[in-house]
């Protein structure tokens, strides 16, 4: 697995946060579409502070179940500090959980894998035959502003580059053929994107404030130009003086049953 270009500090959860509260309508219609109901075992890959396994239990209910996994120990102490009654995480990768899954979902967890096709092999091992694999990812690709935004824009096009010094930034659009190249059925495919002017602009305001170090290390920009309040605020009366919209990242979901014998 790549190294976590984004790290596991106090500050980067409380980002994830802020950044899942956003984008939590959107996974809920994933997994709506996808099948995800009431008495379902799931396993979430890569629960971080747990807010996508959060979503998995309200769909489930009080009749299913929802394990997390997570490699950061500090991830995982928080997600289950706030959990509830059928919900647990644990500390490690897919293998950490243990029997047979009705689904296994995750966001933002194959673009951080070096094999990212083997990892979804790994998981539907996990998955009983028949069972769901669900997965949501993003697509740099997506993300434009109308009239330009130029400070939106200038951050955009940093975060992207530090992100993809480490992870893949098109993991979206390649989820159809990452699914085919894991032994996966073709999967059903969804498209959405946050646009309009506060969301897009905040959300990555505060990915530059959370990449700076990595920015900077890289020779991008420096960290000190990269506070994201500030940065909110510039892009924000920019977007003011000339009527933009800003387009965030596109948002893929990703869905098929699991073929295993």
């Amino acid at each position: 697995m790549n190294d976590y270009v984004l790290g596991h500090s106090a500050r980067e959860l409380e980002r994830l946060r802020s950044q899942a509260r956003l984008i939590e309508p959107i996974t809920r219609r994933f997994f709506e579409a996808a099948g995800i109901g009431a008495g379902m075992r799931v396993l979430d890959v890569g629960s971080g502070a747990g807010d996508v396994a959060f979503v998995a239990a309200e769909l489930v209910g009080e009749t299913g179940e929802v394990v997390g996994v997570d490699r950061s120990a500090a991830a995982v102490e928080l997600a289950q500090s706030r959990a509830g009654s059928n919900v647990s995480f644990l500390v490690g990768g897919p293998d950490a959980a243990t029997g047979l899954f009705d689904a296994a979902v995750g966001r933002y967890v194959l673009q951080f894998q070096d094999d990212p096709a083997a990892m979804l092999r790994e998981i539907a091992a996990l998955v009983r035959p028949g069972g769901l694999i669900v997965f949501h990812e993003l697509d740099w690709d997506g993300v434009r502003s109308s009239p330009p935004i130029p400070t939106f824009d200038r951050c955009a096009r940093l975060c992207r580059e530090a992100i993809g010094s480490a992870a893949e930034t098109r993991m979206g659009g390649k989820l159809f053929a990452t699914f085919v190249a894991a032994g996966l059925p073709a999967p059903s495919l969804r498209l959405e994107a946050l646009a309009g002017v506060e969301e897009p602009l905040r959300m990555v305001a505060d990915l530059a404030g959370s990449l700076a170090e990595k920015i900077e290390e890289l020779g991008l920009a420096s960290a000190a130009e990269l506070d994201p309040d500030a940065l909110f605020e510039q892009m924000l009366a920019e977007a003011r003086e000339t009527t933009s919209v800003a387009v965030g990242n596109f948002q893929f979901g990703a869905w098929a049953q699991s073929s295993r014998a």
